[in-house]
């Protein structure tokens, strides 16, 4: 009797775990008549679908996912004639309600998210970001014009601003992610953006993270990443 009222009380916590854990993703896709709605994410260096909703005439879908720990997702879609687009819609997975509205024309391009902390999050670091990455793109623009005038001060004085701009883009992020050290954006954003960047950076944002941060998935990535990134440079400088 003991043992069925322990099974009990453990079935109802596992419930209450999964409960607390699930997402319950919905959306629209406007202009899709038919197709197969695809749920993705990665698993061991590998992109797989966890689960598939065909659409008929409704454009409208819902999910519903256990998410154990803030990590991205990808939507993907699957044409009625069997074509794959090109394009997914990558978003923060996390537990509550998280809504995607996008349409068949520009799937991939133009969509909203709502509902996902760590995608509002992400979203604010884009556009932050965005500015660095428009004046590296002039910064190649203006280098191909001087290479093609063969004025070798003016490429060495571009390859100066380029090289401070992505030092200050790094040192950017670095800020970002410690400013949000209680989102799992932080680490996913040092694994992502700035992964090649000095130790001390990457070791700077692991130290800041919130311990709950640190358990998740991006945050135990991270861990292991800088472990082995200083391993390696041990042994280089033997």
């Amino acid at each position: 009797m003991r043992i069925l009222f322990s099974l009990f009380i453990l079935s109802i916590a596992i419930g209450c775990s999964s409960s607390e854990e699930e997402m319950k993703l919905t959306g629209n896709i406007k202009g899709l008549k038919q197709g197969t709605v695809l749920l993705q994410k990665i698993e061991d260096s590998t992109l797989v679908s966890l689960d598939s909703i065909e659409v008929k005439g409704d454009p409208n879908f819902e999910f519903t996912e256990v998410v154990e720990s803030p990590e991205i997702y990808y939507l993907y879609l699957r044409l009625e004639n069997g074509t794959l687009l090109d394009e997914r819609i990558p978003f923060f997975a996390e537990p509550g309600e998280v809504m995607i509205n996008t349409s068949l024309k520009k799937f991939g391009n133009e969509y909203k998210i709502a509902g996902s902390k760590n995608q509002d999050k992400f979203e604010d670091y884009k556009k932050l970001i965005q500015r660095f990455r428009d004046r590296n793109l002039d910064f190649i623009e203006q280098d191909l014009k001087a290479r093609q005038h063969g004025d070798d001060s003016l490429i060495n004085a571009i390859a100066r601003k380029r090289n401070a701009n992505i030092s200050t883009q790094y040192l950017a992020t670095v800020n970002f992610a410690i400013n949000h050290k209680d989102y799992e954006v932080a680490p996913f954003l040092a694994l992502t953006e700035i992964y090649d960047a000095n130790l001390k950076y990457l070791d700077t944002v692991y130290s800041s993270l919130s311990p709950q941060v640190r358990e998740s998935k991006y945050g135990s990535l991270l861990k292991t990443y800088i472990e082995e990134r200083q391993a390696m440079e041990d042994t280089i400088g033997r």
